[in-house]
Order: structure tokens, then sequence, then C-alpha cells
């Protein structure tokens, strides 16, 4: 698999669009968030208004959520 270890899914809560990212490093999910934000805002006219996420580390990007109007909630531990 190209050496790929990790995947993000992003799931659209109202219509159930759902991407797969193949990622080599976890560090890697900053960039496709701030990605797929941008592509959300300019493909589809709106913006994201609430990100849910597990309570890894690669996921603390408190600056980032608060700069562009995002509630970030996190999943209950140890739960899928």
């Amino acid at each position: 698999m190209q050496g790929f270890k990790y995947f993000l899914i992003v799931v659209d809560d109202y219509s159930h669009y759902t991407w797969v990212i193949m990622l080599h490093n976890k560090s890697e999910v900053i960039n496709h968030i701030i990605n797929s934000t941008h592509y959300v805002k300019t493909q589809f006219h709106t913006k994201i208004k609430t990100i849910q996420t597990n309570n890894g580390q690669e996921f603390s990007m408190y600056a980032l959520f608060v700069s562009k109007g995002i509630t970030h909630q996190t999943s209950c531990v140890e739960t899928p």
C-alpha cells in the first residue's frame, strides 16, 4: 500500500459523504484538516461547524479550530 500506515476518515453527517485519506504519518493530519475545510468552503459554499474526533494527540489543533470558528468535540475514551 505504498507505505501508508494510517488513514483519516472524514464523514459529512448530513449527506453521509465519506472521504478516506491515506497517511504515512499521523503528523499529516493537520494539513488534511486544513485542506478539507478549504475544500468544503469553496466547493459546497458552507462552513464546517463541528468536528468530532477521538482523543488522539494528532487532533490537538485548538488554535486552528478557534480561528475557523469550528467546535471540536471528542468521543468518549476507549470507544470506537
